[in-house]
């Protein structure tokens, strides 16, 4: 069993972005079962402040944000496809496009009695309550432009028009073999056919062979554990050796704050030990678990001094 630790719940996009990834990478992972709000006590001594879900762990280092779980999982299984930066320019301005603008647009007109029906076999009315509530306060912290409801459909029609003509000459986005651009526009399809049952995917046959034969790679070997489990392999781990710091230098050894820079805005702060190309590395102390090492991606993130 790999010491890959998952940290996610079943109706969550990114985490089935995740997900599908191990599967195609044909990994082993453990699992952890999260609440789909905070608070989440037993992740805190982990991620620190971090809100998002997916969070991946292995030992004492925490992955933070699909970008550097997909990292991750690529250098486990020798894929190194799953990472945008080693595709074209034309993947990587795809995955920059259909992450944000594409994926919300996915998510928030994908709502309906369908969906709500699954959301409450997963939770009370209470918890789907809290949950909208707290969907609501940070979308109202958010630093992105949001369309409006027309607006938005119409952006999903249109991506998955444009899908429709990729997929004419090949199975896969961007040739005969799956790549990060695939996954990256996974998820947010997942949710609005397989979780909404939207009927509009009728019109595009391609599209959902395609969204099939991504599925068919499975979603790996998973385990059940507790968190408590978890815990217990951050206290009796050491964080991996840090990678060479080419960015950062003044800031290393310091205090810092990192923050996601589009929505979900909670701050994870520690020591600054490592800043890469890709990622800062956050060194954490905390009484549960000793001292673990936050990897954040440089991406969609901003950094500053405490």
């Amino acid at each position: 069993m790999s010491d890959l630790i998952l940290h996610h719940y079943a109706l969550s996009p990114f985490s089935e972005k995740v997900r599908a990834m191990l599967g195609y990478a044909g990994l082993d992972w453990q699992s952890v079962t999260v609440r789909e709000m905070p608070p989440r006590p037993m992740l805190a001594p982990l991620a620190g402040g971090y809100r998002k879900i997916p969070v991946a762990q292995s030992g004492a280092d925490v992955f933070c944000d699909t970008r550097i779980i997909g990292a991750e999982i690529a250098a486990l299984a020798g894929k190194p496809e799953l990472v945008a930066s080693n595709a074209g320019v034309d993947v990587q301005d795809f995955v920059a496009r259909v992450d944000l603008d594409i994926f919300l647009a996915c998510i928030i007109s994908a709502g309906n009695m369908t969906l709500l029906r699954k959301v409450l076999k997963e939770s009370s009315l209470l918890d789907l309550g809290r949950l909208l509530w707290d969907r609501i306060a940070m979308g109202s912290k958010a630093k992105v432009k949001t369309n409006s409801p027309k607006q938005m459909k119409r952006m999903v029609e249109a991506h998955l028009t444009d899908l429709e003509g990729k997929l004419e000459s090949h199975p896969f986005l961007f040739g005969d073999t799956p790549n990060a651009g695939d996954f990256s526009a996974y998820h947010s399809l997942w949710f609005q056919r397989d979780l909404a049952e939207q009927p509009r995917f009728k019109r595009y046959p391609k599209v959902n062979a395609w969204l099939d034969r991504l599925q068919a790679y499975g979603q790996g070997n998973s385990t059940q554990i507790s968190a408590d489990q978890a815990l217990e392999q951050a206290r009796a781990a050491t964080p991996r050796p840090l990678p060479d710091c080419t960015q950062d230098q003044a800031l290393l050894g310091k205090t810092v704050s990192v923050v996601p820079n589009d929505y979900g805005r909670i701050p994870v702060e520690g020591t600054l030990v490592a800043s890469t190309d890709e990622r800062w590395i956050v060194a954490r102390d905390e009484d549960a678990v000793g001292r673990v090492h936050v990897h954040l991606p440089r991406q969609g993130f901003v950094i500053r001094a405490v």
